[in-house]
């Protein structure tokens, strides 16, 4: 089963160097944080932002082919998790057919953003990989701890 979930935030990752994303789902509690890396982290805060740039970036470009070939993308979901990578789709209608194409989640979000698709994730992984992982890391958080995004 999909749960329908929304972007809550960006976070910082000072241990890591690493940003996290976190999902929450839109109609309950559930969250689930992705570690990404810093130009995801900066795309996905533009979009969140709606910060257009004077040149396309990849994740805007991608959004252009997209809407110059009358393709839409429906929704995106992340699909499973295997030794720590989320796996994901998008998932692009023409009308005729449906068409599944393999994303990593940060390029797949940063790109629904744009789009205004929503996104999903298999309920498997919530079930698989609760958010203890996150909760461990806001326990030992410290003001100096946020990171400046942009």
């Amino acid at each position: 089963m999909l749960i329908q979930m929304k972007v809550e935030g960006l976070l910082f990752d000072p241990r890591s160097n690493m940003y996290i994303l976190l999902l929450k789902e839109v109609d309950g509690n559930g969250t689930l944080p992705i570690w990404i890396g810093k130009p995801e982290a900066d795309s996905i805060a533009l979009a969140l932002g709606k910060v257009e740039t004077p040149r396309p970036l990849t994740h805007d470009l991608v959004k252009n082919i997209i809407d110059s070939l009358k393709i839409r993308i429906t929704k995106i979901i992340v699909t499973e998790i295997q030794d720590n990578t989320y796996y994901s789709l998008l998932c692009l209608n023409d009308t005729k057919k449906e068409t599944f194409v393999d994303s990593r989640p940060s390029d797949a979000v940063a790109v629904a953003l744009r789009v205004n698709a929503p996104i999903f994730v298999d309920d498997s992984i919530l079930e698989q990989k609760s958010a203890d992982e996150l909760e461990e890391w806001l326990k030992n958080l410290k003001p100096e701890d946020f990171g400046n995004i942009m």
